[in-house]
């Protein structure tokens, strides 16, 4: 259509699609080799619940394997996501999926072998969840090397879709395989189903990462500074908070479901892996209608609705007593479930620039399976007290107060920032030689501030301040000469010089325009930036026992 005489027609923007990620032939090939292996997966969890239907039929005891799943996620996402932004994630992940598949091997021949128990059971699914938890930040964070920022939204959904493809596959043919071959064929399956994202690993070259002179950061100072990072970015504070005012009561479902399929229904294996594939069938139908959704209502209404067709899913869980009623409210339930997913996933995407991209996903992974964790035993607990349709009928309750309670923590829906870096401050300029560890380290900046824009300057710096710690200060603030009017020193301090350098590269042209919009106030043309190195006393200076005692306190 034309939109003024004479001008050229303007097309209208293409529709969004879950599946533009796929014209890269990475991505696709990576997304094919997931859902082999995600399909192994389910087929394990089906097989595994089931097996302990059998060994034990306890509600509380039967909630420990998905607890047993979950809480590896909740204790090593954090060093797993710091160990993903310091080591090559491609050797990274073949390691863990190689360690994966010995544990694997090991769960099956032990079942095969019918030397499986109860305890056996969860420690094996905790140390596949451990695998799970140091692979799952690093999965996460090479999202972005396969396709352009522009189709992130895309492979988000698209991985969505291949989770809940092999969740409405898995489960079904689990249920199918365990009644025609035996319960060891699902354990089996799991352990050779890894060898595809292996192979893709192995196939795989990852783009030229951007090359830094400095060296890697240490394992706790990245924790540290990960842990920093995700408290004072605000984007990514408010989709955790999200994300557990969701997962905590969505996890009544998945850990209830093997005893709704056994005792509300009086169903079999065959019966459960029904159920789970129509959760799985459900998400992969919410994920076509999703783009279109989100375009619509935008991520926290699609967030709100995901979670209030949560809470219906769980009433009708609580109240089914036929086959037909647990069907629809798991199709409900995984709708609902790729809608919150997907749109918590991308929130914490587009949040995160790339130096600490792994370490922010690991807290979003730590939440949501810690939260899953906490929500399986409470309400497995629930059921073991109360019965499963006050389980159910509970959680559904506190999903609906959820909404309201973090309805003010807004998601983002789209790359709208550039986090890419800006390299746009200078190096610093030294006359005293600085050692690598040497700190902490004091920089301040001096403004001259007219009378009249004190306070606008005040506003616009305190959004600096975050920007600041996000990179890795752990202190900051902002002074004003009592002897020069207008005249105000910004400082904050850093652990080391190292650390200093490292902040050089960590500012993204975002974070530019922020600081862009401060020093505008600045009379001047530039302000005074000053780097200040903690000494280091020769042995001579330092006081002996012998000394004053209020000499010694002075140099502490």
């Amino acid at each position: 259509m034309s939109n003024a005489e004479g001008e050229p027609p303007v097309a209208a923007p293409p529709r969004p699609s879950a599946w533009t990620a796929f014209r890269h032939t990475a991505f696709a090939v990576m997304w094919t080799a997931t859902v082999v292996a995600n399909t192994g997966t389910w087929m394990y969890n089906a097989a595994s619940s089931w097996l302990m239907t059998n060994l034990e039929a306890d509600a509380f005891t039967v909630s420990l394997v998905q607890v047993a799943s979950s809480l590896p996620m909740f204790l090593f996402a954090i060093p797993a996501g710091a160990l993903s932004d310091i080591v090559d994630k491609r050797r990274f992940l073949i390691l863990i999926e190689i360690v994966l598949t010995v544990f694997a091997v090991a769960s099956a021949a032990l079942v095969g072998l019918g030397r499986m128990n109860p305890v056996l059971l969860l420690l094996f699914t905790f140390l596949l969840g451990a695998g799970a938890a140091f692979a799952a930040p690093a999965w996460q964070s090479i999202v972005p090397l396969l396709v352009p920022k522009p189709d992130l939204g895309s492979a988000v959904t698209s991985n969505g879709v291949g989770v809940n493809v092999s969740r409405a596959i898995g489960p079904a043919l689990g249920g199918v395989v365990i009644g025609i071959i035996g319960i060891a064929a699902p354990f089996w399956i799991n352990a050779l189903s890894n060898f595809a994202v292996i192979g893709a690993l192995l196939w795989w070259r990852p783009p030229a990462a951007r090359s830094s002179s400095l060296p890697p950061e240490r394992l706790f100072g990245a924790i540290v500074i990960g842990f920093r990072h995700a408290r004072y970015n605000l984007e990514l504070r408010a989709t955790l908070i999200r994300a557990v005012a969701f997962f905590f009561f969505a996890s009544a479902y998945w850990a209830l479901l093997p005893l709704v399929a056994r005792s509300r229904i009086a169903g079999g294996p065959e019966l459960y892996g029904i159920l789970l594939g129509a959760i799985g069938l459900g998400a992969i139908g919410g994920a076509f209608a999703l783009p279109w959704i989100k375009a619509r209502l935008g991520p926290d209404r699609v967030v709100a609705a995901g979670t209030f067709g949560t809470a219906i899913s769980l009433v009708l869980f609580g109240a089914v007593q036929r086959a037909e009623l647990a069907v629809l409210a798991c199709v409900i339930a995984g709708m609902s479930w790729i809608a919150v997913l997907a749109s918590l996933n991308v929130s914490v995407q587009v949040a995160l620039p790339d130096w600490v991209r792994g370490r922010g996903l690991a807290m979003f992974v730590t939440t949501f399976f810690g939260a899953m964790t906490a929500g399986s035993a409470l309400w497995g607990q629930v059921a073991s007290m109360f019965g499963l349709p006050a389980a159910h009928f509970a959680a559904a309750a506190g999903a609906v107060l959820g909404i309201a309670a973090t309805w003010r923590w807004k998601l983002r829906g789209s790359a709208d920032s550039d986090l890419s870096p800006s390299m746009h401050w200078p190096s610093p300029v030294l006359t005293v030689e600085a050692d690598a560890d040497q700190g902490p380290v004091l920089i301040t900046v001096e403004y001259r501030i007219a009378d009249a824009e004190r306070d606008a300057f005040l506003r616009a710096i305190l959004q600096l301040s975050r920007q600041r710690r996000r990179d890795g200060a752990y202190a900051w603030d902002v002074f004003e000469d009592a002897a020069n009017k207008g005249c105000f020193v910004e400082v904050f301090k850093v652990a080391s010089w190292l650390e200093h350098l490292r902040q050089h590269q960590r500012v993204t042209n975002a974070d530019r325009v922020v600081q862009d919009s401060v020093r505008r106030f600045h009379a001047a043309a530039e302000p005074k930036v000053t780097h200040l190195l903690a000494v280091t006393f020769p042995d001579d200076a330092l006081p002996s026992q012998a000394n004053d005692a209020g000499a010694r306190h002075l140099l502490r």
